[in-house]
């Protein structure tokens, strides 16, 4: 046994090395291909952040939070978290220590990849290996800790609800192949490691399990199947890997340091926007995150599948799902990856055409921008606000009352901020109206632009080049005239709860300034789901097939959400939110603006 143990070699480790170097072929292959994708300036962004100190060093950390001991998940859900880091940060460090103990005790061996897997088969105890006690316990620690979160996920797949999660992703058959092989891997290894404890030493896991299996089978424990079987697991695992959602596990180390370099989707299926699609790892978060998941029928177009179908090519279940969505960003926000949902899905759109040839390029904003000259402050209210009169009639009376030099721009006409255009897919014609709406502000010499739409605010911030403008969203605006004196509150007697709209919240992340602003005028309340998981009112723009039927039930949901809060009345921020839930709110829906103003004197 011990002239085994000292040559180093045995065939079982066959099927390991088969798969360790497929895999690794595989990503490196892919690696290549991904940066020839990429453009010259986002290959030279992110070489150089490769080598920047403190990018390289963010890089690592949050490669180690996110991939390893997965923080953001740990945020949200406590038990889902322990179950991913477990399992993740559990076989790293298997491999770590693997790797120590061939350091300490056979380091001639240390370039014989397969030989810190397999350590406890090839080195026998003797007295320098007693001496690594420490190492054994550490060792059959991590190897517990990876079995609790093996026996978790099992749990998790057959009953998710005690995770919280109403609904999971359907695995497809690759998928389960590589599910089922991960799930075998680390009791395979506590067999193997348990039948050879006797000769190559263990701990508190591995020792007992040997004494019990002496008990039953004897001294001969027939130890060579077991590690057969755990090569072959881990083999399995690293041949279905890429073509699986585990490939994330690779994919999410690239990811992140591209998304530290600052690249963008620039391509629906090429260079960051493929990173992004392997990084998904499948676990249909986004399923119950998505408002649309409300209605049974829209399961399956939630991102999780957009990414699947992504992967396969399948042309018309891509189309179907990215012209149904949304966009209002909550699969994002709650992705512990950060899969861009929205953004994959318009760079779907951009490739498509649609037979729309408008062209805005011979619109003249001369009288749009000679009305505005002027004024400090330029109001652009948007064409929600337009349709929405109440809210444009409220900010202008506060405006009025604080004394502020404004104009309205857009009050008789105006030209969109181009945001209809950009979900669409129309990116020259939303460019069209961005320069023509430039050109107006710019050319009325104002120092601020002020926004009622956040829609209108996420575009002109993210879109508009604007120097020397100032671009301000007005509860910000507003929240600053309180503070100067200039707007003057009473405080009344209502209690609202405030509705976060989607891209005033979780696209701009402003959420402590419209309720800061309300609390003076009014009390305050939460619904359950607010902030980043606050339910879009169904009501978005970015959907363009999803019918009335299905939206009525989207808003019926987020209202229900809003209830729970027990306020006598709904207010937000935003005028599709106002006009959507107004349709079928039970209780009164205000504008910020609106409460203000009926709180406000001179």
């Amino acid at each position: 046994m011990r002239e085994r143990f000292a040559s180093g070699f045995d065939p079982f480790v066959l099927p390991f090395l088969i798969g360790f170097f497929f895999v690794i072929g595989y990503c490196i292959l892919g690696i290549v291909r991904i940066m020839f994708q990429l453009s010259r300036e986002d290959r030279r962004m992110f070489l150089l952040s490769l080598i920047t100190p403190t990018t390289a060093l963010k890089n690592i950390w949050d490669i180690f939070a996110n991939c390893l001991l997965h923080v953001k998940l740990w945020k949200r859900n406590k038990v889902l978290g322990f179950m991913h880091s477990s399992i993740a940060f559990g076989w790293f460090m298997l491999i770590v220590l693997g790797h120590i103990e061939v350091m300490l005790y056979c380091p001639g061996r240390i370039h014989l990849f397969y030989y810190p897997i397999f350590f406890n088969y090839f080195v026998a105890e003797n007295e320098s290996t007693i001496g690594g006690a420490v190492l054994f316990f550490l060792m059959d620690f991590f190897l517990l800790l990876v079995l609790a979160g093996i026996a978790l996920a099992i749990i998790k797949r057959v009953r998710s609800r005690i995770f919280g999660m109403r609904r999971t992703t359907r695995p497809s058959m690759l998928d389960r192949v590589g599910l089922y092989s991960l799930w075998a891997i680390f009791p395979l290894r506590l067999l193997a490691e348990s039948f050879t404890a006797h000769i190559s030493g263990g701990s508190f896991l591995t020792i007992p399990a040997n004494w019990v299996f002496r008990q039953f089978l004897g001294n001969d424990l027939h130890m060579l199947p077991t590690w057969w079987a755990y090569s072959l697991a881990l083999c399995v695992f690293m041949l279905v890997l890429p073509f699986t959602r585990y490939m994330h596990i690779p994919a999410e180390m690239m990811l992140i340091p591209m998304r530290n370099a600052g690249l963008k989707i620039r391509h629906a299926r090429k260079g960051f926007a493929r990173v992004e699609v392997l990084s998904c790892p499948g676990c249909g978060v986004c399923i119950d995150a998505c408002p649309m998941s409300v209605k049974k029928a829209n399961l399956k177009d939630c991102t999780v599948y957009l990414n699947r179908q992504l992967r396969r090519g399948n042309e018309k279940r891509i189309e179907e799902i990215s012209d149904k969505c949304l966009l209002c960003g909550k699969c994002e926000a709650l992705c512990q990856v950060g899969v861009e949902g929205p953004a994959l899905r318009i760079a779907q759109r951009e490739r498509r055409k649609y037979g729309f040839s408008q062209d805005y390029s011979g619109i003249d904003v001369a009288p749009m921008a000679a009305a505005a000259k002027g004024a400090k402050v330029l109001y652009f209210s948007g064409c929600m606000t337009r349709l929405t009169p109440s809210v444009g009639k409220a900010v202008c009376s506060l405006l009025q009352k604080a004394g502020v030099d404004y104009v309205w721009a857009d009050r008789d006409e105006g030209l969109c901020c181009g945001r209809p255009m950009l979900t669409a897919g129309r990116t020259e014609q939303a460019r069209q109206l961005i320069r023509k709406n430039e050109e107006m502000i710019l050319g009325s010499g104002a120092g601020t632009l002020l926004l009622s739409c956040p829609i209108c605010y996420k575009i002109f911030t993210e879109e508009y080049n604007l120097p020397g403008v100032r671009v301000v969203n007005y509860v910000t605006f507003f929240n600053e005239l309180v503070e100067q004196g200039m707007l003057k509150l009473e405080k009344g007697d209502l209690f609202y709860v405030y509705h976060d709209p989607c891209e005033l919240g979780r696209g701009c992340g402003i959420y402590e300034e419209p309720r800061k602003l309300l609390g003076r005028a009014a009390g305050i309340t939460e619904a359950p789901k607010n902030r980043a998981e606050s339910i879009c009112c169904g009501g978005s723009l970015g959907s363009l097939t999803l019918d009335f039927q299905h939206r009525e039930a989207m808003t019926l949901n987020a209202l229900k959400n809003l209830y729970e809060s027990k306020a006598d009345a709904i207010a937000t921020a935003c005028p599709l939110c106002l006009a959507t839930f107004s349709r079928y709110s039970e209780r009164p829906v205000r504008d910020i603006a609106e409460v203000l103003d009926a709180q406000s004197h001179v």
